[in-house]
């Protein structure tokens, strides 16, 4: 892995080279193994947290963690194109729009001692501007080679805060073309269904049960490429104890080796029927 400009690793994309890198300011990570018509990306697995932020930080670093998607990447990583966070999105979230992406207060609780010097906010936006030209120049390339593109948007979430029961995974589609996109939208959702689990951990499948799919993720690539559908894709954090901070390593690596076939495969019927 190389570390490189955000200008470099956008002159490799737009000169098709296989590249694996982080970027100067070690914010996010890109991998290029291949140029295929769909990518995967893990905007909320970071977990660092620049130490200047430390001491006016209210919320602990278990509370961080409870609230990032930890594992995402290591669930996508074996796929061609993989675009992933390195930061906390309690520094910056990247997936709410600029104006939203610094938090004041998170998850009803104030963040900070004391409100944030405006120079500490650019620094953090900074690094989100920079990953969305990025990711940018990565659906440009692959809409301009493959003319349609699928983008497996991997998130996490808490599902022992819902009082009621909950799907393993959920899929959020209230922002893309569901009247274009929906045998593909629901033959993902079928195929994650099919999951078996150890612990005996259900494999439950449903569309907008939790949550829409309102990231800013999805929204960027959705509303600057037409032919590019985000699967917004959160698995429940069954893969681990969420109230202890243990991982479940067994669980993600069968995450991980399910992903590994059948990602590629809905992600080849996706290019069948609408490449056309």
């Amino acid at each position: 892995m190389e570390r490189l400009s955000v200008e470099k690793i956008i002159d490799n994309i737009n000169l098709e080279k296989c590249f694996h890198a982080v970027a100067e300011d070690y914010s996010f990570t890109i991998k290029i193994d291949e140029y295929v018509h769909y990518a995967c990306g893990a905007v909320h697995d970071g977990h660092q947290f620049r130490k200047e932020l430390w001491d006016n930080c209210l919320h602990t670093e278990y509370e961080r963690w409870y609230e990032e998607d930890p594992e995402t990447k290591n669930m996508i990583a074996s796929h061609p194109i993989v675009i992933t966070g390195c930061d906390s999105r309690f520094e910056y979230d990247l997936n709410r729009t600029p104006e939203d992406a610094v938090f004041e207060t998170a998850w009803g609780k104030q963040l900070w001692n004391t409100p944030l010097p405006e120079a500490m906010k650019t620094k953090s936006l900074k690094k989100h501007a920079a990953f969305y030209k990025v990711v940018h120049a990565l659906i440009n390339k692959l809409e301009e080679k493959f003319g349609v593109c699928v983008v497996y948007d991997m998130h996490s979430y808490n599902w022992q805060r819902w009082d009621r029961e909950v799907p393993t995974w959920n899929l959020g589609t209230s922002n893309v073309d569901n009247n274009r996109f929906g045998p593909s939208i629901e033959a993902w959702r079928q195929s994650l269904s099919e999951i078996k689990f150890p612990k005996n951990i259900p494999s439950t499948s449903k569309i907008n049960d939790t949550f829409q799919g309102n990231g800013y993720f999805l929204k960027y690539i959705t509303n600057n490429f037409k032919n590019t559908l985000v699967l917004a894709t959160e698995i429940a954090k069954v893969y681990c104890d969420e109230y202890d901070q243990i991982i479940y390593p067994e669980v993600v690596s069968t995450v991980a080796q399910e992903l590994k076939t059948r990602l590629p495969k809905h992600a080849a019927e996706f290019y069948n029927t609408y490449s056309k």
